[in-house]
């Protein structure tokens, strides 16, 4: 589906370095951008309406991130998806994201549940509605829904390291998304609501249970997808 944003908006002059960085990185984060896509210099700074210059050092912070990849080419790129990276990243933020929920699980009151029960009815909204932007709206209420419970739970060294796993888990929320388009088995935010409803009685092993079947979902739908793809292949090198 074409956003009528598209995966990168101008920016104005003020902070200009740090609003390009922020620019790119969002659009990572929320699965803007194809996994395995060249990211040309020229071509970004046109769409930021920018110089090289920024485009080139934010490009460098995401590499130094592991958010892009730098190859032997000076060709930087969003990470293709692999098997190691999907399972890597699906093991990490269960264990930290879990973790957070569960400090949160004391911390949290009634104006967080309302909180939490706005972001998800807008978000069944935002899946439901006829609308180009529906896939970066959607991820933005995900991300809002996720980070209150985590920093609900205050602990500042984990947020660092949860955002930098987002980032790196931007191309599998993007190909994530796609599939579950097709597919249209489970409703989006089916395990949001497993979690408040978990965390609202107090239980730690039935809200880090809902967290982990969320975060494993989405991963669960691609890794699902590259064995059927791996099963084509073999299927035509012996037909």
């Amino acid at each position: 589906m074409t956003s009528r944003r598209g995966a990168l908006s101008p920016v104005g002059r003020e902070t200009l370095h740090d609003r390009v960085y922020a620019e790119i990185r969002n659009s990572l984060i929320h699965g803007m951008l194809d996994a395995g896509a060249a990211l040309r210099i020229v071509d970004l700074a046109e769409t930021l309406q920018t110089s090289t210059m920024p485009v080139r050092e934010a490009l460098g912070r995401l590499v130094s991130e592991q958010a892009l990849e730098a190859l032997p080419n000076r060709t930087v790129r969003v990470p293709v998806i692999t098997r190691e990276k999907l399972d890597d990243l699906a093991r990490a933020r269960c264990l930290i994201e879990g973790e957070l929920v569960t400090q949160a699980l004391r911390r949290l009151k009634p104006e967080d549940f309302a909180a939490l029960r706005t972001h998800t009815e807008q978000c069944d909204a935002a899946f439901a509605a006829d609308d180009p932007d529906k896939p970066h709206h959607t991820s933005e209420l995900n991300h809002a829904f996720h980070f209150h419970i985590y920093r609900a739970a205050g602990s500042a060294v984990l947020i660092p390291v949860v955002e930098s796993l987002w980032l790196q888990s931007g191309p599998y929320v993007r190909a994530a998304a796609q599939i579950h388009d097709e597919l249209r088995d489970m409703s989006g935010t089916h395990h949001h609501w497993a979690l408040i409803e978990a965390l609202e009685r107090g239980e730690k092993a039935a809200s880090v249970k809902a967290l982990k079947d969320d975060i494993t979902r989405s991963f669960n739908l691609v890794r699902a997808r590259l064995t059927q793809a791996d099963a084509n292949e073999e299927a035509r090198a012996y037909g």
